[in-house]
């Protein structure tokens, strides 16, 4: 079976924004679809987010596909890292995702630790083959230049929203069409 496992971003909740929607849309053709509440969400703790994530896969196959808002992109891309090389998964949607320090944003401390190395990208394309990108175009929390180096590292497509800010509720997505699809083009459904 098919199983979709969601990470939402910094300060948010688990069915916020576009994520119930989505779990609806993957329920009505039988893929399991979880939205996982992180634990401290407004003082993220990178290994406190990986350690949740693997508890909740539990062992991942090309069946697990992971889709994750904001910060939770960084904390998908070291759950993945942090997985036997020899592991599968079938593929990651990620959605307005910070992969650097933003010097500029003094509220961004607090989760810097989630970026305190550089990315073994070569060692997440490995494990897992399928990414899509989607990035507002206009999204004032992560730029997005952002966008352009995770799909550039990820050799993979980058779908642009135009005016979409930072795709969360705060924005105004309570639904998130190019997600949905993207997951349906990865299971190839």
């Amino acid at each position: 079976m098919k199983k979709v496992f969601m990470v939402h971003g910094f300060g948010r909740e688990p069915n916020g924004g576009w994520r119930p929607w989505l779990m609806g849309k993957l329920a009505r053709i039988d893929v399991w679809a979880f939205s996982l509440a992180m634990p401290t969400p407004r003082e993220p703790k990178k290994d406190e987010w990986v350690a949740e994530i693997s508890r909740s896969i539990g062992l991942p196959n090309e069946d697990t596909f992971l889709i994750g808002h904001s910060l939770g992109v960084p904390a998908i891309l070291n759950y993945v890292e942090s997985l036997p090389v020899n592991s599968k998964i079938g593929g990651l949607v990620l959605v307005s995702g910070i992969i650097n320090v933003i010097p500029e944003k003094d509220k961004y401390i607090p989760i810097n630790h989630f970026f305190d190395k550089k990315f073994d990208y070569e060692k997440i394309k490995k494990i897992c083959k399928n990414f899509i990108i989607i990035h507002g175009d206009n999204d004032a929390n992560v730029p997005f230049v952002q966008a352009k180096e995770l799909a550039n590292n990820l050799s993979c497509d980058l779908i642009p929203v135009k005016n979409g800010g930072h795709l969360n509720g705060n924005s105004g997505w309570y639904e998130l069409p190019e997600a949905f699809d993207s997951l349906l083009k990865m299971m190839e459904i």
